[in-house]
């Protein structure tokens, strides 16, 4: 019985070690120090500078000449040097750090006091077929998140740089087999059946794409530490301060004014539409070389309208009018209203709001040269309205022949709230560990439109057009 406990522990702790390994927030520089005859350097010293923020990470080389610097922070630019008693030292500048990826840099020291003539011969190593490649992958880093156009400023439309991706598809699997990462925390939608993340049903992302340092796609991964998913695992980390203030402020605004209204000479609909989007972000230093901040907020206003159709009226033409007659609906609503005290709200150009607020907050801390600690939280308040379902009580979806009264609708909430603490340490030149402590709390509702009141549902045989009133009975 000892026995069978002791097994179940090792298991338990080999898949908690096993999920924590999977979940990239940092990169790693590995290589090896020679001398001029190629020997390798046994304890040369090794030590990668963070420019913009003065992160120091260092370490040894082993018996090999061979080093590693696990757990390093992505970007750049980077300095990195290698030293020995007795030899010259040697540096690389404007290294810059990719997300999940291993940087291999080599070195070849001289001893001091000769002087040698320097024969220098200059390689470039591809960028997709390398020892270090870890299978079919694609980094996407901030530079090109700022430049890539995109109008729903969703991180979907920054995927499509990746030659697998189909929106939040990925190979042509279902986006519900993916596996979404944020800051190292699991960040898919709990429930799984609607959108693959959390806000996704309210067309929000839970954070600002100016939040968003670097972005992982990886399709199929050889490190077998990488695992739950089918179709990608999307790592994404968010920005830090640095030794110098940085900061964006944004606004966009749109309208159906800025929509086209013809087709090959021929004019058609334009529904109404307000969408204002705009936000901010600041990042800095605390103290210089030590503790850093960064900040983001983000708002946005859409209103659409709820159905593209209007009441069939005498005179009035068009491709959006329906065949339910204004005076019928009329009827209907004044007469749950004088029965009832029921009021069904408007059944034409009325909109629906889609709203949402986000925001994060991060903290970086050098400790020392072997540890740095990082916390952020981060929430998301997020709501969309919508019509009553098409496929419930019956197909009733707003069109030709059928049209919704407002208040038979509802809206989707969704708020997030979400933290984490996150301690990388170098131990040696051998051992590092990386610690993550999380927390995620996702509340997803419904909420009617109007106080609850029985299902309506109104055919009128001439035509076959049907009125729908509905309300649903609970939360």
């Amino acid at each position: 019985m000892k026995r069978l406990h002791l097994l179940c522990m090792l298991v338990i702790l080999s898949l908690a070690s096993f999920n924590l390994r999977a979940r990239v927030t940092t990169s790693e520089i590995t290589g090896i120090v020679l001398t001029e005859e190629g020997e390798p350097m046994i304890a040369a010293n090794v030590v990668a500078t963070h420019v913009p923020s003065g992160s120091v990470y260092g370490t040894i080389t082993r018996d090999d000449g061979k080093f590693t610097i696990p757990n390093v922070r992505i970007g750049g630019p980077y300095t990195v040097e290698a030293s020995y008693l007795g030899y010259r030292n040697q540096s690389h500048s404007d290294i810059f750090l990719v997300l999940g990826e291993k940087t291999t840099l080599d070195f070849a020291l001289e001893a001091e006091g000769i002087t040698t003539e320097t024969i220098v011969v200059t390689a470039e190593e591809d960028p997709i077929m390398n020892r270090d490649r870890t299978g079919a992958s694609t980094n996407i880093k901030s530079e090109q998140i700022a430049i890539l156009p995109t109008i729903s400023r969703n991180a979907s439309g920054v995927y499509r740089l990746s030659p697998y991706a189909d929106g939040n598809s990925f190979g042509g699997r279902n986006d519900q087999y993916n596996n979404f990462t944020l800051d190292g925390s699991i960040f898919n939608n709990p429930f799984g059946l609607d959108a693959a993340t959390p806000g996704g049903q309210t067309d929000a992302q839970a954070v600002s794409l100016d939040a968003i340092d670097q972005i992982q796609v990886a399709l199929a991964p050889f490190d077998v530490t990488n695992a739950g998913f089918t179709g990608a695992l999307i790592n994404s980390v968010t920005r830090s301060g640095t030794n110098e203030f940085h900061g964006t402020v944004f606004g966009f605004f749109r309208n159906q004014d800025l929509t086209g209204s013809k087709v090959k000479g021929n004019d058609i609909f334009v529904p109404d539409l307000k969408h204002t989007q705009f936000g901010a972000s600041i990042g800095g230093p605390i103290v210089q070389n030590k503790l850093f901040f960064f900040a983001n907020f983000e708002m946005q206003r859409r209103g659409d309208l709820g159905s593209n159709f209007v009441a069939k009226r005498p005179g009035l033409e068009g491709g959006n009018v329906s065949r339910v007659e204004a005076s019928d609906l009329d009827l209907v609503s004044q007469t749950l209203f004088d029965r009832f005290g029921y009021q069904t709200g408007p059944y034409e150009d009325f909109l629906h709001h889609t709203d949402n607020e986000k925001g994060i907050i991060k903290l970086d801390w050098n400790i020392n040269d072997w540890h740095k600690l990082s916390a952020k939280w981060n929430f998301l308040n997020a709501t969309k309205g919508k019509p009553r379902h098409p496929l419930a009580f019956g197909s009733s979806e707003p069109d030709a022949v059928t049209l919704q009264m407002h208040n038979s609708g509802y809206e989707i909430q969704n708020k997030i709230q979400s933290g984490i603490i996150e301690l990388r340490s170098l131990f040696s030149n051998k051992y590092a560990n990386n610690l993550q402590v999380g927390f995620t709390a996702f509340r997803d509702s419904r909420n009617p439109f109007s106080e609850p009141f029985p299902s309506t549902k109104i055919s009128r045989k001439v035509i076959t057009t049907f009125v729908v009133i509905y309300t649903p009975a609970s939360n």
